[in-house]
């Protein structure tokens, strides 16, 4: 099969290497679509340590059922499916528990680490775990069906969040998380919705998905005091944070209200601080959100219905040959570039 492997930072290569052999309990795809995340960029230039050359990279991915493994039911080949990008064990505390994005021996496809190698879905072909496959809705399509992955963290963060109906809620940062998590938290009920960027091109996209109001941040911008004059003096009731850096948590920090939470997914930065008596004297929740824990069915049906849309986020879908032009133009963070779509 052709697959798109990285050989070395910044180096993609289009080769043909051998298909993968489905397990017993194991599931064979024909990728369709399959999104470049932004994780894949900072592991094409080695920053994340975490795609570790040479492997096969991808896993916001959809297809179609090619061939499933003797101990697998239910699935067959030419249905429609999505899949989780993690693999859990099913067997330890936090699998148990529900908790699977926790797991003790989690694994990520198209991650290499210095723990495991799991090549991904920047191929014609990729085998996965049954228990993480889904079926993907009728009228949901290839290149919508790949942008699970990126809404069950949005989703996930939301439901971290536990908003109350017609809460006020602060989403920091209108990249691709920031967008689907606005669209999450509509889903969740809450009242007003505001999104603040430092790009203007960013805010208007998130008007267009839903946020009352939109602040842009930089040039002197103090976005805290512009929070609480949009809540008669108190702070939002709910801070989503999804960047990742010092100055965004602390701007988080300052813009809930007393006894509010805010909700940490932007892991940009290893480490970040802030203020603590701000959260102690002031009664803070500050909760961190990881991935997604048994989200994508609730997803696929938010996606299904137009809850949640994705379409307006697709910059570009272009085939797999053009890889390496893509990543080099998402590495340079071209202007209005956002979601990008491989099709094997």
């Amino acid at each position: 099969m052709r697959a798109l492997v990285l050989n070395e930072y910044k180096r993609l290569d289009l080769m043909d290497v051998p298909s993968p052999e489905p397990g017993s309990n194991e599931v064979l795809v024909r990728v369709r679509s399959c999104g470049i995340c932004g994780s894949d960029v900072h592991g094409y230039d080695g920053t994340s340590g975490r795609r570790i050359p040479p492997v096969i990279m991808g896993h916001e991915a959809s297809g179609e059922v090619a061939r499933t493994g003797p101990a697998v039911s239910g699935l067959g080949p030419g249905d429609r499916v999505t899949f989780d990008s993690m693999i859990c064990c099913q067997n330890c505390i936090y699998c148990r528990h529900g908790r699977p994005n926790l797991c003790e021996d989690r694994r990520v496809l198209g991650v290499s680490c210095d723990d495991y190698r799991r090549h991904g879905a920047f191929a014609e072909y990729v085998a996965v775990p049954d228990h993480i496959v889904f079926r993907v809705p009728d009228g949901v399509e290839f290149d919508e069906a790949a942008m699970v992955e990126p809404v069950s963290v949005a989703v996930h963060a939301a439901a971290r969040a536990a908003p109350s109906l017609g809460d006020r809620a602060l989403v920091v940062g209108a990249g691709m998380i920031g967008l689907l998590t606005l669209q999450a938290l509509r889903a969740a009920g809450c009242g007003r919705i505001f999104s603040v960027d430092l790009a203007a091109d960013r805010l208007r996209l998130a008007k267009e998905l839903g946020a009352d109001e939109t602040i842009q941040a930089g040039s002197g911008t103090d976005v805290p005091a512009a929070v609480r004059e949009l809540t008669h003096g108190l702070g939002a009731d709910l801070v989503m944070e999804a960047v990742g850096a010092d100055a965004t948590v602390a701007m988080s920090i300052d813009s809930v209200r007393k006894g509010g939470r805010v909700v940490l997914i932007g892991n940009i930065a290893p480490t970040v601080t802030f203020g603590l008596q701000s959260v102690v004297t002031r009664e803070i929740d500050v909760l961190g959100s990881c991935a997604s824990s048994n989200d994508y069915p609730a997803c696929l049906d938010l996606m299904s219905r137009g809850a949640i849309r994705v379409r307006p986020l697709l910059s570009a879908s272009v085939p797999l040959e053009r890889g390496q032009e893509m990543f080099d133009r998402l590495y340079a963070r071209e202007p209005g570039l956002t979601k990008v779509i491989l099709q094997p």
